[in-house]
């Protein structure tokens, strides 16, 4: 419900008058985590630091991340309204613009994922990634992108534009195939959980054989509505999929595909040169399934260097 006190700080943007409207977000997260505890300071102050990351300056836009306006004053990286905050700051401004202004190592790490995101090259600008994820989108990313943005389009007085998760998008280019006898289940392969994390209301397994083997895992029985297609169009899904939690952002999905990736190649931290070689050996398989409505993810990553293939599937509620 919008109230007084929020048509109020809304006219304090509207007017450009943000180190007011700062100094509102901070006296109410604050008085909120003390009365109500974190989560509902989150929510109360949320509106507003995102008007302040939306239209203010950078240079005061960032001190929502700053903790000189006392106990839990600043915003973390887990505080969203249409999104996270540090997302909507990071669509805002070029990393040139914002690098100076942000000290907190978390959100300073998740804006420069989400500048390059955008399609920056940060190789050269930006501090090395702690897991040695490239600071630059691999060509496959590059490929990924143009499929759809993997960055959500914030509104200046809330609300976003996103696309939902959802592969295959369409049927086009699919056709019936029927599926073989379900492949042998390979446990505790540290690609499986990751995958789990990545997609937590999908299943997810490994098995020792082909992309359809696995999908014979989760697929109703017999014939579906199914084919093949390339890995660069499956990443925008994938990354939506480990981002479209209001309190996480495209950055959060990217990471923890690299970190799948790394897996899938038996390596603990990302090497480009291995997982530029998987990308391109992967063979995927999707398929359509009759529940599928809004956010949902029916697919198969196979590498046949090592027999091993995952599959993922699910169909999140609405």
């Amino acid at each position: 419900m919008i109230t007084y006190q929020h048509r109020r700080l809304a006219a304090l943007a509207d007017e450009g008058r943000w180190t007011e409207l700062l100094g509102a977000y901070r006296r109410t997260r604050a008085a909120a985590v003390a009365l109500h505890g974190p989560a509902v300071g989150v929510a109360e102050a949320a509106p507003f630091g995102h008007l302040i990351a939306y239209g203010a300056p950078p240079e005061l836009a960032a001190r929502l991340f700053d903790g000189d306006g006392g106990p839990d004053t600043a915003a973390g990286p887990a505080d969203h309204d249409a999104g996270p905050l540090w997302e909507v700051l990071a669509t805002r401004h070029s990393w040139r613009r914002l690098a100076p202004l942000l000290d907190p190592e978390p959100i300073r790490r998740l804006v420069t994922h989400t500048r390059v995101l955008l399609g920056e090259d940060l190789s050269a600008e930006a501090e090395p990634d702690p897991e040695g994820v490239p600071l630059v989108l691999a060509a496959w990313e590059a490929a990924g992108r143009q499929e759809g943005g993997l960055v959500p389009e914030y509104l200046g007085n809330g609300g976003a534009l996103r696309v939902p998760p959802a592969l295959p998008a369409t049927r086009e280019g699919l056709g019936p195939v029927r599926l073989p006898g379900a492949g042998e289940l390979v446990p505790g392969q540290a690609a499986t959980r990751l995958l789990a994390t990545l997609a937590p209301w999908a299943t997810v397994s490994c098995v020792r054989g082909t992309g359809p083997d696995a999908a014979a895992r989760t697929a109703p029985a017999g014939r579906v509505i199914g084919g093949h297609l390339p890995f660069t169009a499956a990443y925008p899904a994938l990354v939506r999929v480990g981002s479209e939690h209001p309190s996480t952002g495209a950055a959060h999905g990217r990471l923890a595909l690299w970190r799948v990736l790394a897996a899938m190649t038996g390596t603990a931290r990302p090497a480009r040169a291995e997982i530029e070689a998987l990308v391109a050996r992967l063979r995927c398989f999707t398929w359509s399934e009759p529940a599928d409505e809004l956010r949902y993810l029916h697919l198969t990553l196979e590498d046949p260097a090592t027999g091993l293939a995952w599959a993922v599937s699910g169909c999140a509620e609405i």
